[in-house]
């Protein structure tokens, strides 16, 4: 059920003496102009077990610095500070590089937002379960289909939600959330991720995707106190870092169908005086020359921006496009053949059809093994 700002806000009180004493598990909390809630949250973490709190100021204004000063007598807390706002992925990657640098180690980080939408309980079960994974990303997942939630909220977790299933191959039930427990063999990579501000948090997923690291989704409470007023979210600017990062894995397939279909027709309509069967098979080739450089090139340095040597990556990338190259060819002269011509509108249907399902395979291909990162994960 949804909890309000009245109900079970600090149910953590009755339950803590219950709890594991010490998770073995870094907190890592953002912050930003926060107020009486971060003292809430950072109470409720230690009354929980938690011994290791990092904390940035992503600067924060002068009259929030008190809250600050009133977490620092905890000796369980480490604040750090940014002389301005750079946004919650800056904050992220700062608190990343300083338990790195660090000699105390623990089993990994769980990063939690200062608005107290997040439960202790909640918290400790990710850490938890992270422990237990000991290689999993943990993400502690809302339940959007209970009433009361904000619109945008809803909207916004819906819309990623569809593209990284339908576009990237990801399936996550919240794609937003800030509750996520990670192992500390992975920061080193997460901090070279692109993103200072919550695009960050996106990024982290899709290059979770390509360095195949596992994950898993703990259901959580859903909080939302005042309707959300507290969040630093902008829906607009926010929203189109986020999903121009996420349709960029896309837009260099598309486009580079664009150019397979036009040119295929552009050359079937050219080659008629010359040939007829044999055309469909010469038009493909063709066409899937010019776009097949345009979508490897675009493919190695723009959206999978491979630190692989292009040359590797060329030779991997020919030997998918050749044989689905020929495949396309086959099918599709097959199909025009069965179906009694070979028509422009029939070629260029039967075409779109084939290519299509050809599309999804492809990208999960090059997605998954030509273009995979090798950053280096101990």
């Amino acid at each position: 059920m949804i909890i309000t700002v009245v109900d079970k806000i600090f149910t953590w009180k009755g339950a803590c003496r219950n709890m594991i004493s010490d998770p073995k598990v870094t907190i890592v909390l953002p912050s930003y102009n926060p107020d009486e809630k971060l003292l809430d949250i950072v109470n409720g973490v230690i009354a929980y077990g938690f011994t290791d709190i990092i904390i940035v100021n992503d600067g924060s204004k002068p009259s929030c610095l008190k809250y600050f000063d009133e977490v620092k007598r905890h000796p369980q807390c480490t604040v750090l500070y940014h002389e301005v706002n750079r946004g919650k992925g800056a904050a992220l990657k700062t608190a990343f590089s300083h338990y790195l640098s660090r000699e105390i180690k623990t089993a990994g980080v769980v990063t939690i937002d200062g608005d107290n939408q997040h439960l202790p309980a909640d918290i400790l079960n990710c850490a938890n379960t992270m422990v237990e994974r000991k290689n999993k990303v943990i993400f502690g997942c809302r339940d959007f289909s209970l009433p009361g939630i904000p619109p945008r909220s809803v909207f916004g977790n819906k819309v990623t939600s569809f593209i990284f299933r339908t576009g990237c191959g990801i399936r996550l039930s919240d794609t937003q959330t800030g509750l996520r427990a990670i192992p500390a063999r992975y920061l080193p990579s997460f901090i070279k991720i692109r993103g200072d501000r919550f695009e960050y948090e996106t990024n982290m997923i899709l290059e979770m995707k390509r360095l195949g690291i596992p994950y898993e989704e703990v259901k959580i409470e859903t909080v939302y106190l005042d309707d959300n007023a507290s969040s630093h979210f902008n829906p607009i600017i926010d929203s189109f870092k986020i999903y121009k990062t996420i349709l960029a894995f896309m837009l260099s397939s598309i486009l580079s169908f664009i150019i397979d279909l036009s040119t295929f027709n552009l050359f079937a309509y050219l080659l008629i005086p010359y040939m007829q069967e044999e055309r469909i098979i010469l038009s493909t080739i063709l066409a899937r020359i010019i776009s097949s450089l345009f979508n490897f090139f675009s493919n190695n340095s723009i959206v999978f921006q491979s630190n692989d040597s292009k040359r590797k990556n060329f030779l991997k990338y020919y030997a998918l496009c050749i044989p689905q190259m020929l495949i396309s060819a086959g099918v599709v002269y097959s199909l025009s053949l069965l179906a009694g011509g070979s028509g422009h509108v029939l070629l260029t249907a039967i075409k779109i059809v084939i290519d299509s399902i050809l599309f999804f395979i492809s990208f999960k291909i090059q997605r998954d093994l030509i273009f995979k990162r090798k950053d280096d994960i101990v």
